[in-house]
């Protein structure tokens, strides 16, 4: 019998690694040309030209400067995989902190629970909170004032599976986007607090992801005096907010929330010791 004279998969990867110097990305590249099977399964399969068309597009793109993230249409956050594209920002390890503390807070309530994720993006935060909390007696609401990421989070919300249930999407401008009756038991966000013009701010952050979702004024602090000032009066007695924030602004929002009424108010730091979310009680 004559050997298949195509490359492998595990041929395809070395030499897709070689033109991008990154083994990884390579690796994440084949796995989702190849249907998204393992590299592990799938090393010895012989290529097709429908497949090797698929990755040479992503490795064009990537080397065009889109991030990977875009490029493979998906990326992990907790125990979710997320569908990502430039509708939404790109989930970070930072926002993964911040939804583990929105967890910790809700775990602690007795049933029932109303969550509250303001500016959902891809579902990130709203679909861990409904992935990871008991099924029963547990609510989220997930708003965004953007109708393509509410798409977005949509398409996500089926991969939790029974959860979904407990999923509310609602379109708007923060709390605005809730029925005037929803009370929460925590409030948590990621919103947009990077200040117009910050020399920090990354060339292909701003040319590839949503600027609604990065930028809020002079300050950064446009949305979070929103969110701060607003939560109160949705807030259950003793609930919580839970905000991400810039690693500068720690001194400003602790002032917004002690101003606003929050009776317990900390700033606290990521996994790299940086100030990055605001967590305060009514």
């Amino acid at each position: 019998m004559d050997e298949d004279p195509r490359p492998t998969v595990a041929e395809l990867h070395r030499a897709t690694a070689e033109v991008l110097g990154d083994l990884d990305a390579a690796r994440w590249m084949c796995e989702v040309a190849f249907a998204h099977r393992p590299l592990s399964e799938i090393g010895r399969e012989p290529v097709t030209e429908r497949m090797v068309a698929h990755l040479d597009s992503m490795v064009a793109r990537h080397r065009a400067g889109e991030p990977l993230q875009y490029v493979l249409g998906e990326w992990s956050f907790r125990r979710l995989d997320l569908a990502i594209d430039p509708r939404v920002l790109i989930p970070r390890p930072e926002t993964e902190w911040v939804a583990g503390r929105a967890l910790e807070l809700a775990a602690d309530l007795p049933g029932p629970r109303t969550l509250v994720d303001l500016g959902t993006g891809s579902g990130a935060i709203g679909l861990s909170l409904a992935d990871e909390l008991p099924i029963d007696g547990t609510t989220v609401w997930m708003t965004d004032r953007d109708p393509r990421a509410l798409e977005v989070a949509r398409a996500n919300l089926a991969g939790i599976g029974r959860a979904a249930r407990n999923v509310r999407l609602a379109e708007g401008s923060w709390f605005e986007a809730l029925p005037p009756e929803v009370r929460a038991h925590v409030i948590v966000s990621n919103p947009p607090y990077v200040a117009e013009g910050d020399p920090a701010l990354e060339a292909s952050v701003i040319e590839w992801e949503p600027e609604g979702a990065l930028l809020a004024g002079a300050d950064g602090l446009d949305d979070l005096r929103v969110i701060v000032n607003g939560a109160p009066e949705r807030l259950h007695p003793g609930g919580w907010l839970v905000c991400e924030i810039g690693a500068a602004q720690g001194a400003a929002v602790t002032d917004l929330a002690r101003a606003a009424g929050f009776v317990e108010v900390s700033v606290e730091p990521d996994a790299a010791g940086h100030d990055r979310m605001l967590v305060a009680r009514v």
